[in-house]
């Protein structure tokens, strides 16, 4: 059980209805926590990220781009790789991204730093979620040198930057009937757990035993802890 395509787009489009005129938002994904050396934690995408996009993926950015004629949702993401899926899982790439994600235009996530400053060169407000990631505050800055210098009249740099959480999470406090459906549906798995749990309670039984039951119900379930 999941949220349809067009249930993601009609997100996308309710938030750029509420951005300002001549602005664009960014939001990127989130960045994979090394536990040891080479070995990561299993990867958690960011919520908000996931809320517009259904995208499950690291190395990846969104771009919304009101009154964008080329296209007013540009993804930003990894390109296939067959050597690297073999460590990694399976990599949607550009021309998949499309088709099952409904954005407009998807474009390798090698190219970023030359294709977003164009992007945001003429607009005027720039949303993205300030101050959550240091790397990404850096990054923006950097692009905003880059628009500094580029020799176009109309390539200036944006003169306001809004924090995107005030607009997006307004939007998340209000569920769809498909989000009901499937916040009833985990609530449902949840409790089963639970049952599952208590019922096979007794002495000597040790946490991570009940912790099994717990993780079995949730998985036979198609769930996820």
């Amino acid at each position: 059980m999941s949220i349809h395509t067009r249930e993601m787009q009609k997100r996308r489009k309710k938030l750029m209805t509420l951005m300002k005129a001549n602005s664009i938002a960014l939001l990127a994904a989130a960045s994979p926590k090394v536990r040891n050396n080479d070995a990561e934690y299993l990867y958690r995408q960011n919520s908000d990220f996931y809320y517009l996009t259904g995208f499950s993926e690291q190395d990846a950015v969104l771009a919304l781009i009101p009154g964008r004629k080329e296209g007013e949702v540009v993804l930003f993401c990894q390109e296939k790789d067959k050597q690297k899926e073999l460590w990694t899982g399976i990599i949607l790439g550009q021309k998949a991204a499309i088709d099952e994600l409904g954005v407009d235009e998807a474009l390798s996530i090698r190219n970023i730093d030359e294709v977003l400053p164009e992007l945001i060169a003429g607009r005027d407000h720039v949303y993205y979620a300030i101050g959550k990631s240091k790397k990404f505050d850096v990054r923006v800055m950097e692009w905003v040198k880059v628009i500094r210098n580029m020799p176009r009249f109309n390539a200036y740099p944006p003169s306001e930057f809004l924090l995107l959480d005030n607009l997006l999470h307004e939007l998340r406090l209000i569920k769809s009937p498909a989000e009901i459906k499937l916040m009833r549906h985990a609530a449902k798995i949840s409790a089963e757990g639970h049952k599952r749990a208590m019922a096979s309670c007794k002495p000597g039984l040790n946490e991570y035993e009940l912790e099994a039951q717990l993780l079995y119900a949730f998985a036979r379930n198609g769930s996820r802890a």
